[in-house]
């Protein structure tokens, strides 16, 4: 009878050894809800990049070219101005943008959404960019945005393609924004991005995965510098 109950007691003891392991592996599964950039179709990332340190360089030769620097804040200065205010003029008519929001523009390099915004009544404006650009720019990592959650009510971006982790991308973007708070990208699906994009980006779907805390509000055709669709989101948890 002992030995029974002593074999009783083992097994038991063995079912819950074993049983426990695979609970966690179960529990750890059903949390890691976001798939990898990887594994989500339509959403390619380039290969290349052997640490966040090179990609880091490799977006910084562009940001920091003094050519193309020298051209954003003279020639292309104005002709940019007035198209993103046009797009945000746009915007605030459909209700999805206002003089009173708190607004981020995510990759501004020197600026020109940003006074874009301001210019069209949209004063309390803010840029991020690797590089600096003061007074509309700040310096800050769109993997790692530099700002308390829940702070902005629009956020708008025409980088999305430089995202080396697309999913940390947006999950920045769904944590400073507040409930109800609108975000707008500026992609290219139908063309191919330049030589510094980090992902290719082959529809809509992708997107619509990503942004698990909000609901698409709408997609439409526009000619943004090379980029080809403006897809807007709703926070909504």
């Amino acid at each position: 009878m002992k030995l029974t109950h002593k074999k009783s007691k083992f097994f038991i003891i063995s079912f819950f050894l074993l049983f426990i392991p695979l609970f966690f592996l179960f529990i750890s599964q059903q949390t890691t809800k976001n798939p990898s950039p990887s594994s989500i179709p339509g959403l390619k990332i380039r290969p290349g990049f052997t640490s966040y340190d090179s990609y880091i360089k490799h977006q910084l030769n562009k940001t920091l070219n003094p050519r193309l620097r020298e051209i954003w804040k003279t020639r292309d200065w104005t002709r940019k101005i007035q198209v993103f205010s046009s797009f945000f003029n746009d915007l605030k008519q459909k209700s999805l943008l206002s003089n009173s929001s708190k607004a981020l523009c995510v990759g501004a390099r020197m600026g020109q959404e940003v006074e874009a915004l301001r210019r069209v009544g949209v004063s309390d404006s803010i840029g991020i960019d690797l590089v600096p650009s003061p007074p509309l720019v700040v310096h800050g990592d769109f993997h790692r945005q530099p700002f308390d959650d829940e702070t902005f009510d629009f956020e708008f971006s025409n980088v999305f393609d430089h995202a080396l982790y697309p999913e940390k991308f947006v999950g920045e973007i769904e944590r400073t924004l507040r409930i109800g708070g609108v975000c707008v990208l500026h992609v290219a699906i139908s063309t191919r991005s330049d030589k510094y994009s980090a992902n290719d980006l082959l529809s809509v779907d992708p997107l619509k995965k990503l942004f698990r805390r909000s609901k698409l509000v709408h997609v439409r055709k526009v000619d943004g510098f090379g980029l080809d669709t403006e897809i807007v989101f709703k926070k909504i948890k």
